[in-house]
């Protein structure tokens, strides 16, 4: 664990952030549990692992996250985020977090049926300006949908 606090606190983390969108055009959000963003209504997503692919994190993201199967091919690419906190996912007051994101817009044919996890207390498909809009929504999430980004 002090091992991965010194990572933090001394460097950028990669991750991938999933906008993903119904049929009807909803975005799917999670309310989440730990820092950082803790309370907010988020796109799913996470931190890419050392040693995998972009493509083997993708795919790990959209089962943990889903409970579906998708390649990144059948995504498209939306671009790359930088994403700063004051707050860690470690509770540590002295630093933030630093995260370069990957983001990937995958189109679904049906909504899934979802199953809470430890990381969201909530989970919900919301139209892109409702998100734009809604205080509730972080930020960085916001930022998907404003045409000024």
């Amino acid at each position: 664990m002090e091992r991965f606090r010194q990572i933090v606190r001394d460097t950028p983390l990669i991750s991938i952030d999933l906008i993903i969108y119904s049929p009807d055009g909803a975005v799917l959000v999670g309310r989440r549990n730990n820092e950082p963003a803790k309370g907010y209504w988020f796109v799913p997503g996470g931190r890419i692992q050392k040693g995998e692919t972009r493509s083997q994190a993708f795919s790990r993201l959209v089962r943990a996250e889903l409970g579906i199967e998708a390649s990144i091919e059948s995504a498209e690419f939306s671009g790359v985020w930088e994403h700063h906190y004051e707050t860690n996912a470690l509770g540590d007051p002295d630093f933030g977090t630093h995260y370069v994101v990957l983001s990937y817009i995958l189109r679904l044919s049906q909504k899934p049926q979802l199953a809470l996890d430890d990381q969201h207390s909530d989970v919900r498909w919301a139209l892109p300006e409702a998100l734009r809009d809604d205080p509730t929504v972080h930020f960085n999430t916001q930022a998907y949908f404003r045409s000024d980004a």
